[in-house]
């Protein structure tokens, strides 16, 4: 503060009424006059502080009322978006988890269905041999159901290229489950926002494809295992129809009667469960084994039947003189013709009736010329009246080999083939054999 000295002393002298503000301080003295200007500022400022003070308090009172009040609506805001997250974050678990469980469930089936597919074509490699044996044994192999048929209908299950009487549509079964393998049938390539409406078609579309491949390859299996049961009862009914031809010429069909092979003679060992295939049950196992059975037999019987003597020494000619008691064309008495004789001119080609070892080629009394062939289970054929020999002592032929041609050499009257059928050593009716051979032709072809 400003400290008013004044010239004179009239501190009490009369005068206007001003209020005076001393000031001491030990030996100094200080005094000021307080104007009303003065007054009224310090008044005003008071006022103005008082009601600023007060203005700055209602203001900080309302300030502290609306940010709770922002932050009241922001908190609910914020737990409004929060619920709406977890609402949305269960409904894309709750899809999700159907998508996977729905997935889980079309790749277990297409698994499935893969490990059929599997099977079939591993049955046919273990088919194929049987089926070409079964064509190689004369068998009528029965042609698929259904060869023509779409691809997805995989009506067969030998792969394109194979046999055609295998059939060609396994690769269609193939191709049938690849295209499951497409994104549009695989729900787990999709993103978890479909929603269950938007998702359900192709669920449908999926699960529609993969019962009618199902059913397709159920089918499959069916004609599969048909076609082996057909191949099986051609095979023993041809067997049975070339034994009973055999025995009937006396021969013992051995092999044949019991269709066992040398192959299944000393065999053994443990009892091993045996190996699945797939989905596929046991049956198919059992019936392939039933027909491999029944072509070793069938193979059997025919190869006895090509061996033994049941061809034509001359193929289209007549028999000129049977088997029998007969008057001798040089003495003009009875005598016995121990064998069959057929016209032929000098020179045609004699065949051997079925396949042996030549036991005897040469010069020999009244059959001139003659060949002595052994088939063994005690039969030997022989050939007379050659005009020359074509074979040696020792030789190994097969039916329908030539080993002679026809002539009149010993005790004959004109060119022709005479021919006999020993068993045991004692002479038979070769008409026996020649008959049988005609029946068997059907069969052996």
């Amino acid at each position: 503060m400003s400290v008013a000295k004044p010239k004179k002393n009239h501190i009490f002298d009369a005068g206007p009424s001003r209020p005076v503000l001393i000031l001491a301080s030990r030996e100094r003295i200080r005094h000021m006059t307080i104007r009303p200007v003065m007054t009224i500022a310090a008044a005003g400022l008071f006022t103005l502080l008082t009601v600023g003070s007060i203005g700055s308090a209602a203001y900080l009172a309302w300030r502290d009322d609306l940010l709770g009040a922002a932050s009241e609506r922001q908190a609910r805001l914020q737990q409004d978006y929060e619920d709406r997250i977890t609402t949305l974050r269960a409904e894309i678990e709750r899809i999700t988890s159907r998508q996977m469980i729905e997935q889980r469930t079309v790749q277990a089936r297409m698994d499935q269905l893969l490990r059929q597919q599997t099977a079939l074509v591993l049955r046919h490699d273990k088919l194929e041999g049987l089926v070409q044996r079964a064509e190689a044994s004369g068998l009528s192999v029965p042609e698929t159901a259904d060869e023509g048929a779409q691809p997805l209908s995989a009506s067969a299950f030998a792969p394109a290229g194979a046999a055609d009487r295998t059939g060609r549509a396994a690769s269609e079964g193939i191709r049938a489950i690849d295209r499951l393998l497409k994104p549009d049938l695989r729900l787990g390539d999709h993103a978890p926002s479909a929603t269950g409406s938007s998702a359900q078609p192709s669920k449908d579309a999926a699960s529609a494809t993969l019962s009618r491949v199902s059913l397709s390859l159920d089918a499959l299996d069916q004609q599969q295992q048909a076609r082996v049961f057909s191949l099986t009862r051609q095979a023993d009914r041809t067997a049975d129809a070339i034994a009973t031809i055999m025995r009937r010429t006396g021969v013992s069909v051995g092999l044949a009667a019991d269709g066992r092979s040398q192959r299944d003679k000393g065999v053994g060992g443990p009892f091993v469960p045996p190996l699945k295939d797939g989905m596929m049950d046991d049956s198919f196992d059992a019936a392939a084994n039933a027909l491999d059975v029944a072509l070793t037999r069938l193979e059997a019987v025919r190869r006895a039947a090509t061996t033994l003597p049941y061809g034509n020494p001359a193929p289209g000619r007549e028999i000129t003189s049977g088997f029998g008691n007969r008057i001798d064309p040089f003495l003009g008495r009875l005598a016995l013709h121990a064998g069959v004789d057929f016209q032929a001119e000098t020179g045609q080609r004699v065949r051997s009736t079925g396949a042996g070892r030549i036991v005897a080629a040469g010069e020999s009394g009244g059959y001139g010329n003659m060949v002595d062939i052994d088939h063994g289970q005690g039969l030997v054929t022989r050939y007379g009246h050659l005009s020359r020999i074509l074979v040696r002592e020792g030789d190994t032929v097969a039916a329908g080999d030539v080993i002679g041609l026809a002539g009149s050499t010993g005790r004959s009257t004109a060119p022709h083939v005479h021919y006999e059928v020993h068993q045991d050593g004692q002479p038979i009716d070769p008409a026996t054999f020649l008959n049988a051979g005609l029946k068997l032709k059907a069969y052996l072809q």
